[in-house]
């Protein structure tokens, strides 16, 4: 254990090997010095450094100084590690005492002292490798000669004589060394390559955590927001209130779920990474040819990290609170109580969307308090070139910032479009249509079946409203606007995401046997 901490505290967070010629920035954390000139290669652009450990920037670019105590202790713990590997074996030839082997020799079959290899042969037949208890698999099984040579082809070591006439015969033959050399730079690209996918999983690890610290910080805002709602009503509302704040603790809960699920998936492939990359270090550290390639390979079995268009979609469908459905919550259960009571909120109702008769298509009556809308045989109203001649309208405010929201009673039959639209849409033919081009956003009902209508795209949606009432949450800088159904409990819809680049007005088609009613 007490090794095993040792060599953690001796591991370079970069190269994730033993310290070689340490460096130690201003903020204490310490690195290879050939680590740290790639890192600062790589942010040259930069006026400062910053630490691959703790993220703090240096602001002037520091002259790097080898730290000598923690080189000393890297070479020492190295040592340490190489002589308890070899302490088990001891000299062949010195039967009166256990005197610890420093050679092997393949030839005789024998491990050799400092004392006996000064006197052992130094013919080129006599190969001498570092200690090892057998030299069992060191032979050819068929020959019994060693074995010097490496088949490409068949990816095992053999001997001369299976190079020159055994079954290995005319096949591309390398050297230990050189076949050892190939093997080692594969091993360490591979090594690089998950050193570099932990990092990435590090860092969305880190993501993941923030972000569930921001939901837990949004979450309690909300909570304030709300509470400022109830601040000066009666003892009636409490149960409202209480609603409310079960609605975001219960998102809260719901997300915070599926980002801890998300987090204990990366921890334990990053666990796999890790015991993959030590036992790849262990054969990147190893000096005998023949033990390396007989080690076998190594591949990942941790899945590929998304690209990132996919992490992004997974970040913001989990970062977002459901606000619509909070708003419609509390207006609800505010009329439900009291209607005497003004509506006060964190997402304000604008008490001041109206239809615009000067764009409602002549098919379509509008009742004096420009709240009410229904489709008619014909009107004489006069053609102007913002008249719609389709049976639509628009309203006469629009927005180009901030959450809003607002409430729309529609008929229980018929056909009808809700959403919004830049004042530029066109006025007449089915492109017109909110929905059915990139100026607009729609919700549609028709024959009972419900879709979501953008940029000439549709999307059918399987969830029958049960409420005549249809909530609408605007929020322009999010590019959300979403639908609910104000049933018991009020239901989501669909939410839009899209980027608004100019200000967005309510827009309304009403087909035959169909009306609507923007509620106060």
């Amino acid at each position: 254990m007490a090794s095993a901490s040792m060599k953690e505290e001796l591991t370079c967070s970069v190269c994730l090997n033993i310290y070689t010629d340490p460096v130690s920035l201003k903020c204490g954390h310490s690195f290879c010095w050939e680590c740290i000139e790639n890192v600062r290669k790589a942010q040259l652009g930069s006026s400062s450094l910053t630490c691959p450990e703790c993220r703090e920037e240096v602001q002037e670019l520091p002259s790097l100084q080898k730290n000598v105590s923690l080189s000393n202790i890297s070479k020492h713990f190295l040592s340490a590690q190489q002589e308890r590997k070899t302490a088990d074996i001891f000299c062949t030839y010195c039967i009166h005492s256990s005197v610890a082997a420093v050679k092997s020799c393949l030839l005789c079959e024998a491990s050799l002292c400092e004392d006996h290899l000064k006197v052992h042969s130094k013919s080129a037949d006599h190969i001498l490798i570092e200690p090892i208890t057998s030299t069992v698999n060191r032979k050819c099984s068929t020959h019994e000669k060693v074995l010097m040579y490496y088949c490409t082809k068949d990816a095992t070591c053999v001997c001369f004589s299976c190079g020159l006439a055994g079954e290995h015969k005319g096949h591309q033959i390398e050297s230990l060394t050189e076949a050892s050399k190939k093997k080692k730079e594969s091993l360490k690209q591979h090594l690089g390559h998950l050193t570099s996918k932990r990092q990435e999983m590090k860092r969305s690890l880190e993501t993941l955590k923030d972000l569930k610290t921001d939901m837990s910080e949004k979450a309690a805002c909300l909570k304030d927001k709300i509470t400022t709602v109830f601040r000066d009503v009666r003892r009636q509302l409490d149960l409202i209130e209480k609603k409310v704040v079960c609605e975001i603790s219960s998102q809260e809960e719901r997300a915070s779920l599926s980002v801890s699920d998300l987090i204990g998936q990366l921890e334990i492939k990053k666990d796999e990474l890790s015991r993959e990359i030590h036992h790849l270090e262990e054969l990147c550290r190893m000096t005998d040819p023949l033990s390396l390639l007989q080690a076998g390979s190594s591949s990942s079995s941790t899945g590929e990290i998304s690209d990132k268009s996919e992490k992004m979609d997974i970040l913001q469908a989990i970062k977002g609170f459901d606000e619509g459905l909070i708003a419609a919550t509390l207006y609800k259960g505010l009329a439900e109580i009291v209607t005497s009571i003004k509506r006060r909120s964190y997402i304000p109702v604008d008490p001041h969307i109206f239809l615009d008769v000067e764009t409602a298509a002549n098919s379509l009556d509008v009742s004096v308090d420009l709240r009410f809308a229904s489709c008619v045989v014909q009107n004489n109203l006069p053609e102007t070139p913002t008249r719609f001649q389709s049976p639509q309208v628009l309203c006469t405010k629009g927005f180009s910032t901030g959450q809003h929201y607002w409430e729309v009673e529609t008929g229980k039959t018929g056909t009808y479009r809700l959403g919004v639209a830049y004042a530029t849409i066109e006025r007449q033919g089915q492109t017109s249509f909110i929905g059915n081009n990139k100026n607009s956003w729609s919700f549609r009902r028709f024959k009972n079946k419900y879709s979501i209508h953008y940029d000439n795209r549709s999307v059918m949606i399987t969830h029958i409203p049960s409420s005549q009432t249809i909530a609408i949450y605007l929020d322009y800088e999010a590019g959300h606007l979403s639908f609910y159904d104000l049933s018991d409990p009020i239901i989501h819809i669909h939410t839009v995401k899209t980027t608004f680049t100019k200000p967005v007005y309510p827009a309304f088609l009403i087909c035959e046997d169909c009306w609507l009613r923007i509620l106060n």
